[in-house]
């Protein structure tokens, strides 16, 4: 799900080429979600191998990673620890949406609705772990530093990118990221490329999010940030307060500006909502203030092209030699770093 402040948030179109010999730190489970809702079938089924297994995942995280690694990125995927006990209600409601998209998906099947069963097929994903320890087996295989939070990952992800001054930015599509103080957000890093649309086919570039232009643009800090978030609805309280949006949010932030004042005006309204959605805006505050992080030692290692064809090609039916033409992108990349580094030496 996600905060949603889209219309707020300034943000710029960057080249996969600005990246450059960057470090950035992906929210994981976000970004296997994309592969697992955009890889698909045209009726909707992810990608399978022989044994009827899922490889949506394994495939964007090939492929799609392959093409960044290829550009010089240096990627550190983050994985969620367990769940602060708030994000509950974002579970089962979460589950509801399955369960009426298991719906609709049947009833387009029987039309043969080749449309609606993709749309609502990528509905019905779950990461489950077998799907997890796979995408760090092969992750790692491609020397990708794999870390497990404590709790959130989005959370670790941008609190490695506030203390170490090596990592450009963390990666997500979900603006969460921002409330938990990232300095850098970037988009759509590993969206395909081109996106279909009624008028035609259309170039996805990744997008860069500033925190402090943010806060200097909408003249609010942190904390106030926060706080909007908290009225339009976060993971700990999806709902928000109905009737509150983005720019009402932005609106009474800025005119109370200390969290208790700007809480203490929609006291009523939050009291008035099902006993179900009601939220403790001091809790969710302090999540986001304060999340359970460590710090890590960053290490990266070298790729293991054999590993790679074990997973990819033995165990899950990749083809092989289309595994093998992205391997030489990268054995394209470390012999240019190896040339760069001996002209160095010279």
């Amino acid at each position: 799900m996600g905060l949603n402040i889209r219309d707020i948030i300034p943000r710029k179109e960057i080249e996969f080429s600005d990246l450059k010999g960057k470090i950035v730190c992906v929210d994981a489970y976000n970004m296997l979600y994309q592969f697992l809702s955009t890889i698909r079938q045209p009726d909707g089924t992810p990608l399978m191998d022989n044994k009827k297994r899922i490889t949506s995942h394994l495939s964007g995280i090939f492929y799609r990673n392959i093409n960044l690694l290829s550009e010089g990125v240096k990627l550190i995927y983050v994985f969620d620890g367990e769940a602060p006990a708030l994000k509950v209600g974002t579970h089962n409601k979460r589950k509801e949406s399955r369960e009426i998209a298991k719906k609709r998906y049947e009833e387009a099947r029987q039309k043969e609705d080749m449309g609606s069963m993709k749309r609502y097929g990528s509905q019905l994903i779950r990461l489950n772990n077998k799907m997890i320890e796979e995408s760090k087996e092969l992750l790692e295989a491609m020397g990708v530093f794999t870390i497990q939070a404590p709790s959130e990952g989005e959370a670790e992800a941008s609190y490695l990118n506030k203390i170490k001054s090596d990592i450009y930015g963390t990666v997500s599509q979900d603006y969460d990221c921002l409330l938990f103080g990232a300095p850098m957000l970037i988009r759509n890093l590993a969206s395909a490329r081109k996106r279909r649309t009624f008028s035609g086919w259309i170039e996805i570039k990744p997008e860069l999010i500033e925190l402090q232009g943010v806060l200097n643009i909408l003249e609010i800090n942190l904390d106030q940030l926060i706080c909007l978030g908290i009225l339009v609805g976060t993971d700990y309280n999806p709902k928000g307060i109905p009737g509150i949006g983005q720019k009402r949010a932005l609106d009474i932030v800025k005119k109370y500006r200390q969290p208790v004042l700007i809480f203490k005006d929609v006291e009523e309204q939050i009291m008035s909502l099902p006993k179900e959605d009601r939220f403790d805006w001091k809790e969710i505050f302090e999540l986001f203030h304060k999340p359970d992080v460590k710090n890590f030692e960053i290490e990266f290692k070298k790729i293991d092209e054999e590993k790679i064809k074990e997973i990819l090609v033995k165990e899950h039916d990749f083809s092989e030699e289309r595994v093998e033409k992205q391997l030489g992108k990268l054995r394209e990349l470390k012999e240019k770093k190896k040339q760069k580094g001996l002209g160095e030496w010279i």
